[in-house]
């Protein structure tokens, strides 16, 4: 049994599990159920507090006082970040993704409200040289007394992997609770750690669950090695060994639409059907696509081996905001 590293405890867990009835009957397929990380609080809600439970207990065990982490204009990372560098007693400084004046709404005025500290930096920037600037704002702030300690983008490196490995296990024994059996995994990928936890704790645990990723930008072969190389980053904190191969990674490509953070009418329609088919809100970035691509993949018949499926819904909601112009009521 692998052995994590410790952590701080800030997320409501566990979050629940419910089943879709009418979705599932919708469809006439598999049983849909849905995990509700976006229920792990408030202003930490979503995902990325998971992990930021094993980071940040890094950034203070090693006496630091100020997080810098990046994201897009709406990253809900970032937000979660500040808001648990707020609630510790600790800075923040957001290195966000900027095509210019932004409107201060979603998880951007919310980072403002949590007393961040933002620099916005161009795509290009942000696609080049992002962990450059993180490091050179870590020195200026150095100079400037603080102890900065830089997490990366969604906290999808060794140590916040761990987040959703714990998450599997909550799952496994959740499984055992309800009497159930849960033989897909689906989650939306657009950093590869909460992936890599999930299978880092599936295969470990001899679960046999099989993991897909939805991927919401790139393509499937970026993700394949960019989860590899998280997986192997986490397993320097473990003494147990591991070994997998890429191809043991599943990856649902066809679902990126437009790019990362844009959205295409069907999506949009879809995240409005859904809210008014189970009272579920989605977000546009992550877990709208990962949805709509797990509905229609259902559809093409693609998934008909498996049973009961578990969606994970990693938050969102602030960022679906600033993306009200595109709803048709």
């Amino acid at each position: 049994m692998i052995k994590v590293p410790s952590r701080i405890e800030i997320a409501n867990l566990p979050t629940k599990i419910e089943k879709l009835e009418r979705l599932s009957q919708k469809l006439n397929g598999p049983n849909i159920f849905i995990k509700r990380d976006d229920q792990t609080g408030t202003e930490i809600s979503g995902n990325k507090v998971r992990k930021l439970e094993f980071a940040v207990k890094e950034a203070l065990d090693q006496g630091c006082n100020l997080l810098i982490t990046c994201g897009g204009i709406q990253s809900n990372h970032a937000r979660a970040t500040a808001a648990v560098a707020a609630r510790l007693g600790l800075s923040s400084c957001l290195v966000l993704r900027s095509n210019g004046e932004e409107d201060i709404e979603g998880n951007l005025f919310l980072d403002k409200v949590l007393g961040a500290k933002i620099r916005f930096i161009t795509p290009e920037e942000y696609r080049e040289k992002r962990m450059e600037i993180m490091a050179d704002i870590r020195s200026e702030l150095s100079k400037e007394g603080y102890k900065p300690y830089i997490i990366p983008e969604g906290a999808s490196n060794g140590i916040g992997t761990f987040g959703y490995f714990k998450a599997m296990e909550e799952i496994i024994q959740q499984e055992k609770e309800m009497g159930i059996r849960f033989d897909a995994v689906v989650i939306g990928v657009g950093s590869g750690g909460t992936y890599g936890g999930l299978f880092l704790a599936n295969k470990s645990m001899n679960h046999e669950a099989k993991i897909y990723g939805v991927n919401v930008c790139d393509d499937a072969n970026y993700f394949k090695n960019q989860i590899q190389k998280v997986i192997n980053e986490s397993l320097s904190y473990i003494d147990e060994p591991f070994e997998f191969t890429k191809d043991e990674i599943n990856i649902i490509d066809g679902y990126v639409g437009r790019g990362y953070a844009l959205s295409r009418p069907e999506e949009i329609e879809f995240i409005h059907e859904l809210a008014k088919l189970e009272g579920v809100i989605l977000d546009p970035v992550y877990t709208g696509k990962a949805m709509f691509g797990l509905v229609n993949e259902i559809k093409k018949g693609n998934l008909k081996e498996h049973k009961n499926i578990l969606f994970i819904h990693t938050g969102g909601l602030y960022g679906l905001f600033p993306k009200k112009d595109l709803f048709s009521f």
